[in-house]
């Protein structure tokens, strides 16, 4: 039979190693959350500086363009939320139910191409940008699917014209590249409708403007934004 002193001896050793146990445990446990709070602080400071990229990129396109947007001249606008360009004058982009550019618009594309890729080329832009989308609309008359193949064509056609201008031809190498891998032509119908002030009729609920509808668009997709969606993706896991 075990003496007290010996129970004690027992008892001695396994507290401490209860008391180590404890310590290890509060170790790892700080750690991990120290590891948590550094990586969304990274996060946080890779959100802030896309949306201070997306800010200035803005402010340069509303510089540049300011004068050139007026209705008197290319009758187009910028949407400060998803910095896209907005041409939304129909007597100077296409004939009805026609896909070929108007000289008019042509004209339009020639002064605006070099000036609008001169921004998003600059060396702080391009890899914060995901995708250059040209997207194509109509008005809701008619048939959907007619309306997107007749929509893919103009975009198409306006992404054709930019790789036969002078402009293009005498880029580098590099820049031509990244161009190709950003552009997208995307014909979207009657799907993405606008009211009378230019916006979305999904989130205005007013009736679609048919002038307002009929448009192109030049829209920059940051990857700030797949940022956000994938952020998303994982917090709804």
């Amino acid at each position: 039979m075990a003496s007290p002193k010996q129970k004690d001896n027992y008892w001695i050793p396994l507290s401490d190693l209860m008391t180590v146990l404890m310590v290890i445990f509060l170790f790892i446990s700080i750690s991990y959350m120290m590891d948590v709070r550094n990586k969304q602080a990274e996060k946080d400071k890779m959100f802030k500086d896309f949306e201070q990229t997306k800010v200035e990129l803005l402010k340069e396109l509303q510089t540049e363009f300011k004068d050139d947007f007026k209705k008197d001249k290319w009758d187009a606008m910028i949407d400060t939320a998803d910095l896209s360009i907005k041409f939304v004058n129909e007597k100077v982009l296409f004939d009805y139910n026609k896909s070929d550019l108007k000289l008019e618009f042509q004209n339009v594309l020639t002064n605006f191409f070099p000036r609008y890729l001169a921004i998003i080329l600059k060396p702080q832009y391009r890899d914060k940008i995901a995708e250059v989308r040209i997207e194509g609309h109509t008005d809701i008359e008619g048939d959907y699917i007619y309306n997107v193949e007749l929509s893919q064509n103009r975009t198409r056609n306006v992404m054709k014209f930019l790789f036969n201008t002078l402009y293009y031809e005498n880029l580098k190498i590099t820049e031509k590249e990244r161009l190709k891998f950003w552009l997208t032509a995307n014909g979207l119908s009657f799907g993405r409708t606008l009211d009378k002030n230019g916006h979305l009729t999904a989130t205005s609920n007013l009736p679609p403007d048919n002038d307002k509808c009929r448009r192109v668009e030049f829209k920059i997709v940051t990857t700030s934004d797949q940022l956000v969606r994938e952020a998303l993706k994982q917090m709804s896991k």
